[in-house]
């Protein structure tokens, strides 16, 4: 039986009846029409509760328009490090008239609405187990503001002011972010300490601040950072010494090479001496960005490259997967380097571009015709997308083959506190077998695909070598000397090769995380951004007396202690967020194990996944076969 997690049960299941006094451990939802500017003074509460030294984590969930749909915010505070997303939500910003219904039925009871009171709200929403807290927003930002656009985008900065009194969030940190953010602009900088202002001084007169929800300091982010998915990976992709890529724009991997060209901006430019004796010095790029007319093109140009030397990668979303494959097989069979970075969204087609999803699993891992098979690796934060990027290069090198990083869109494109990055200045990247000029002297004749190493890997050459290191590239049916043949068993040879390598690798991929408890019986394996919530999980199971032990995947091809693991457990459970349970059946085609031997628990309505939302799976199951 499958367990297909439903956000409304769970949510239901999850109503936190606590009243009493609870300081940094609360959850927030923010309710806003998308388009009004509500992006900044959302994050500015987050950004403060960082600060302050309160692990935190914010989920932004947008629709794909431009402006007027309902988009939501979710903050969560947690004194002890549980900051996966919450479906419990003890304070609600309702400032969506469309969804005011809905969204007042999500909060706790015992908990708070904070709603625009310039316009008086439907008797048939109040809820005798909620306190409301109306403060007149539009009106008190029509009077202090003149145009019709400073007072929209003021009317968010003023309800986080009365957040920052409500929740005794420290004033001090809120100025210096609003410095931070405005300095360059006098105009606006005043006119957010303005609406910051009047809501905080509004809150304070008219209710009783702070509340039985509040902050207060901490030292539990001393040493963290606040970065996504995307901008970590196109720091790893810097330093792992990346020059090329191609790429196509598509959500939510668009970011990703926006922030990759502006670090090149800063960080690959140096300066050349004048050409021209008395001639001024000039600046010339170390890099080369370019944006293809589609996904094929940036996979091609991103081999052409590899394939001459450089450190070539793109970044793109499952449909831009799709249509690569054809290249991807060519450069599975020719044995060209390349670095994917694919931070899933939901599908399948276009599917809902702003929303995030594990579903291209089993596309990577097989992508394109005949037999392929690909190098994957899965992190499950900013933190390991930084270090994951410059592995990604280092085995895609060192195997000759293309590496994907599935990322996703909660990843790359909300939030996370995550130890600071660090680096080693002494860092040598692992180029693979290339044969320079020097060893090709030292060989009678070089065949590109032959004289394989302990892993299954051939020799390279790149081009501008000696004579005697040219070969052609070639996509059709070739033996191991690089020859053109359709003779099976020479073909064979090859592929034969091909599946070692690969195998091979799966030593040289992050190995997984495992984490055991005393008795357990039950076992739990996940990937990616499952991470945060499946631990939570296991404490909440614990409390319930239920031991269970922890496997998070970081990469394929799978070792030996993945099938170990599920062999070793009476009940075990898959959790990802796709509705196939593409990493089970990955794991059971690869493995061999017993594919009834894991249950599948999966969520993949969009949203990030909840501990809730696990531990009511695996507890309904576990009742079930008792």
């Amino acid at each position: 039986m499958t367990t297909t997690i439903s956000h409304d049960t769970a949510n239901h299941d999850a109503k936190n009846t606590d009243t009493g006094l609870r300081v940094n451990d609360f959850a927030l939802k923010l309710a806003n029409v998308n388009g009004t500017g509500s992006a900044s003074a959302n994050s500015l509460l987050m950004q403060a509760i960082f600060r302050m030294g309160i692990p935190v984590s914010g989920k932004n969930l947008f629709p794909s328009n431009i402006q007027g749909l309902p988009t939501w915010y979710e903050i969560r505070a947690n004194k002890s490090g549980y900051t996966s997303r919450a479906l419990n939500y003890d304070l609600m910003v309702a400032m969506n008239s469309q969804t005011y219904a809905d969204d007042i039925k999500e909060v706790s009871s015992g908990g708070y609405v904070l709603y625009d009171s310039s316009w008086p709200l439907d008797p048939s929403m109040l809820r005798d187990d909620v306190t409301f807290l109306g403060i007149p927003l539009a009106k008190v930002c029509l009077e202090n503001f003149t145009s019709s656009r400073e007072r929209v985008l003021m009317k968010n900065i003023a309800y986080a002011g009365a957040l920052v009194a409500l929740l005794d969030i420290d004033l001090n940190v809120i100025a210096e972010l609003l410095t931070e953010s405005y300095s360059r602009n006098e105009k606006l900088l005043a006119s957010n300490q303005k609406a910051l202002r009047l809501g905080y001084e509004f809150a304070a007169e008219n209710f009783e601040c702070p509340l039985d929800i509040r902050v207060a300091p901490m030292d539990a982010t001393a040493h963290s950072i606040l970065i996504d998915g995307n901008t970590a990976s196109a720091l790893g992709c810097l330093y792992a010494g990346a020059t090329v890529a191609g790429w196509y724009p598509i959500t939510p991997a668009t970011a990703l090479m926006d922030n990759f060209t502006a670090l090149c901006a800063k960080y690959r430019r140096e300066p050349v001496d004048g050409a021209v004796p008395g001639a001024p010095d000039s600046i010339q790029n170390n890099y080369l960005i370019l944006q293809a007319e589609d996904e094929i093109a940036a996979i091609g140009m991103v081999l052409g490259a590899s394939w001459n030397g450089a450190r070539a990668f793109t970044s793109t979303s499952g449909p831009g997967i799709s249509l690569m494959g054809e290249l991807l097989g060519l450069a599975y069979y020719t044995e060209i380097p390349a670095v994917i970075f694919d931070v899933q969204r939901t599908g399948p087609s276009t599917g809902m571009p702003t929303r995030t999803q594990q579903a291209d699993i089993l596309l990577c891992a097989y992508a394109s015709h005949g037999d392929t098979k690909h190098i994957l690796l899965f992190p499950a934060n900013p933190h390991e997308c930084f270090e994951f990027a410059v592995t990604s290069f280092d085995i895609a090198e060192r195997f000759q083959t293309p590496v994907f990083m599935l990322s996703d869109l909660d990843i790359g494109m909300n939030d996370w506190v995550v130890p600071e990055l660090t680096w080693d200045d002494n860092f040598v990247p692992d180029r693979g077998r290339v044969l320079d000029d020097k060893d090709l002297s030292e060989i009678a004749e070089f065949f590109r695909y032959t004289n394989e190493d302990a892993d299954f890997v051939t020799p390279r050459t790149v081009p501008g070598s000696d004579s005697k290191g040219a070969y052609f590239i070639r996509g059709s049916g070739h033996d191991k000397f690089g020859k053109y043949t359709e003779v099976p068993a020479d073909y064979q040879e090859v592929v034969d090769r091909l599946k070692k390598k690969h195998a091979a690798s799966a030593h040289s991929v992050p190995a997984p995380i495992e984490i055991r408890r005393e008795g357990a019986k039950v076992g739990i394996i996940t990937l990616g951004s499952c991470d945060l919530a499946v631990r939570e999980a296991i404490d909440d199971l614990a409390d319930l007396g239920i031991a269970a032990d922890y496997l998070r995947v970081r990469g394929f091809p799978f070792v030996e202690d993945v099938r170990r693991f599920v062999e070793e457990h009476e009940s075990c459970f898959v959790v990802e967020q796709n509705r196939d349970g593409q990493l089970r059946s990955l794991i059971a085609i690869e493995t061999e194990v017993d594919i009834e031997k894991m249950h599948p628990v999966l969520q993949y309505g969009g949203f990030p996944l909840s501990a809730v939302q696990v531990v009511s799976a695996i507890t309904e199951t576990l009742k079930d076969r008792s």
